[in-house]
């Protein structure tokens, strides 16, 4: 009786010790109900890599949005527009200068003296020098080949020299004296020298046009001699080529 007395004293000392412990592990109704809703609300969702689909990203779609992306796109398209001004503004020029092409045309004039006309026998008005005009002008139409009045050496080439519009200035050496020939008024685009290029006397340089302070098409040449201005179409007679 006494051992059973024992064992009866020790089982509910047991009892007493572990029903308040499992009473503090066990979640009560209200807290359960908070903990479940908790994990609804929380509740994510997982996307295995191997499941997940790579949208491709298309560039296009996006606008530019830091200082340096609206900076290039504004410097893109100004660029843009400079060059579409640029093709426009050279395309009115020439159709303003006229047409003119290469074909059938004579890249040397003929005759082989060291100093020719630039232009053949085309007619010519020669004005006074002095003023504002300082040469010849040599009329013929739109298109006509132009030639170097002698062999020489190109120190301009342009197609915006001042009021002479397309121009090419000549530097050369005869008889022992410095010359320089200037043609003015060529068409756009129709430069067939460039600078310090030599050329030959008769050599085909450009063709007639209308460009810069003009009236009309015509050659407006000129003749230096040490730098001072000559009659030119006196100068182009007493050197063997009669305008």
């Amino acid at each position: 009786m006494r051992s059973i007395a024992i064992f009866g004293a020790v089982g509910a000392l047991v009892a007493a010790v572990a029903l308040p412990a499992y009473a503090s592990t066990t979640p009560t109704t209200e807290a359960a109900t908070t903990l479940q809703q908790i994990a609804v609300d929380d509740a994510q969702s997982l996307v295995v890599a191997s499941e997940a689909t790579a949208a491709p990203i298309n560039r296009g779609n996006y606008s530019a949005t830091t200082p340096e992306e609206i900076a290039q796109k504004k410097a893109a398209a100004a660029a843009a527009a400079r060059a579409e001004a640029a093709a426009k503004a050279a395309a009115s020029s020439r159709n303003t200068g006229g047409g003119y092409s290469t074909a059938g045309v004579a890249l040397v004039a003929p005759g082989s003296g060291e100093v020719r006309n630039p232009v053949g026998g085309s007619y010519y008005v020669s004005r006074t020098l002095g003023g504002s005009h300082n040469g010849a002008d040599m009329v013929g139409d739109s298109g006509t080949p132009i030639y170097a009045a002698a062999a020489g050496k190109i120190r301009i080439s342009s197609d915006s020299y001042f009021g002479y519009g397309v121009g090419v200035v000549i530097d050369h050496v005869l008889g022992g004296q410095q010359v320089s020939t200037l043609y003015g008024h060529m068409i756009y685009g129709s430069r067939q020298v460039q600078v310090g290029q030599t050329v030959q006397a008769g050599q085909l340089i450009g063709f007639m046009g209308n460009t810069g302070q003009s009236r009309g098409e015509h050659l407006h040449f000129e003749v230096r001699i040490g730098g001072s201005l000559v009659e030119p179409i006196g100068w182009l007679n007493a050197n063997g080529a009669p305008a």
